[in-house]
């Protein structure tokens, strides 16, 4: 539904936060009911102000397109961290997946109890706790992201208008399998609808696997939540495991009135668990496992983050073109380090466009040659710019 982008974000006097923007595709953006529901959810998110809630910074237009700004946060989202395990063929522990789940009840408790100026509810409800909505920092910090935007997609679902409509219902029946069975049948939901998507979610950290299986001949994924025929959770020899299943029934009850009243007692039932099974988990110790299994992953983004971030502040790449008749045009530069930034694709109208002819008769020999047919180069620029009408 957006374009996601990493920016930084800079004030008059110089200090510079990273952030990320998310510009909204075109097709949702100029529907009315999204664009309303959007700003209006988008705005109420604003008003979020806790450390485990993805904090929205700015709500705006830009060239006829919405965007939101909001907090960027280092590392990975649950799926992905899964996926990496997966791939690496090393398991999560179990204590840091109830760490998880346990410091994101909070976030979703904090934002179910925020009132207006007023001390009126704002209701809100995030209506997508899923491991994709789940950030984990690379120092250990837990934050649930994207609050308000899956309520603006359920307006255009319901419109189910034109393919960019189809195409986001098709990509929202992926998020079924953490729909609690009100939401998935369509009826108004409460923030107990949250409290059953975590409870999924912690269902699946402890048993390795989907909640629920699909495929040929099965079930859809909306049907399956709809009726809400929650497996038993398979025995694993977790500590304590009696208690944990106690906490996730109740959790997955499929009458919300059997359900956790609020994430805050679901988060108490969790705490408590953990301490009964002697589960010592923190930020620093969930941190600190991230760099330990992946310390590399982390140095690669880091890196490519920090020469993204310099290439885009040093200015635009080096466009080298051929003018001379037969001649081959030279390739683009990757970025700024060719030296000086001439021209780039879709700059902005009236940056004067230069040419760039290099045809060397032999190879240079060393750093030092290099340097000075660079610099002529610049300057054969710079005086063909001046002599031209």
């Amino acid at each position: 539904m957006a374009e996601i982008y990493l920016a930084r974000q800079k004030t008059e006097l110089g200090p510079a936060r990273r952030c990320v923007v998310k510009q909204i595709l075109p097709e949702l953006a100029s529907d009315p009911a999204f664009s309303e529901m959007l700003v209006h959810e988008a705005k109420l998110a604003g008003r979020l102000s806790h450390a485990n809630v993805v904090q929205v910074f700015d709500l705006g237009r830009e060239g006829g397109r919405l965007f939101i700004a909001m907090e960027y946060v280092e590392g990975f989202d649950v799926n992905d961290l899964l996926r990496r395990c997966s791939r690496a063929k090393v398991p999560f522990p179990f204590e840091l997946g109830v760490h998880v789940v346990g410091e994101a009840l909070k976030g979703l408790d904090y934002a179910h109890r925020r009132t207006d100026d007023r001390g009126r509810s704002l209701g809100l409800v995030h209506r997508d706790v899923s491991p994709s909505n789940l950030l984990v920092s690379f120092e250990g910090e837990v934050k649930v992201c994207d609050f308000g935007i899956a309520r603006a997609n359920d307006v255009i679902t319901d419109a189910a208008a034109g393919s960019a409509a189809h195409e986001l219902g098709e990509a929202l029946k992926g998020k079924a399998g953490y729909m609690s069975p009100e939401h998935a049948r369509g009826e108004a939901i409460d923030a107990r609808a949250d409290v059953f998507a975590a409870g999924i979610v912690l269902w699946e950290l402890a048993a390795g696997r989907r909640l629920y299986k699909t495929g040929e001949g099965r079930p859809s994924l909306l049907e399956l939540a709809r009726s809400a025929d929650v497996p038993e959770l398979p025995r694993k020899g977790l500590p304590a495991e009696d208690k944990l299943r106690s906490v996730i029934a109740r959790a997955l009850a499929p009458s919300r009135d059997a359900r956790y009243p609020s994430a805050a007692a679901m988060q108490r039932d969790l705490d408590a668990y953990a301490a009964s099974a002697k589960m010592m988990t923190s930020p620093l110790a969930l941190g600190d496992w991230l760099k330990s299994t992946f310390g590399e992953d982390i140095l690669d983004r880091r890196r490519a983050r920090e020469r993204a971030t310099e290439a885009l502040e040093m200015g635009a790449p080096l466009v080298v073109q051929a003018i001379a008749p037969g001649a081959q045009p030279a390739p683009p530069a990757v970025g700024p380090a060719a030296g000086v930034a001439l021209t780039s694709p879709g700059a902005p109208s009236g940056r004067k466009r230069a040419a760039l002819a290099v045809a060397p008769k032999r190879a240079i020999a060393t750093a030092v040659v290099a340097l000075v047919v660079l610099a002529a180069a610049i300057l054969a620029v710079v005086l063909s710019g001046a002599l031209r009408p």
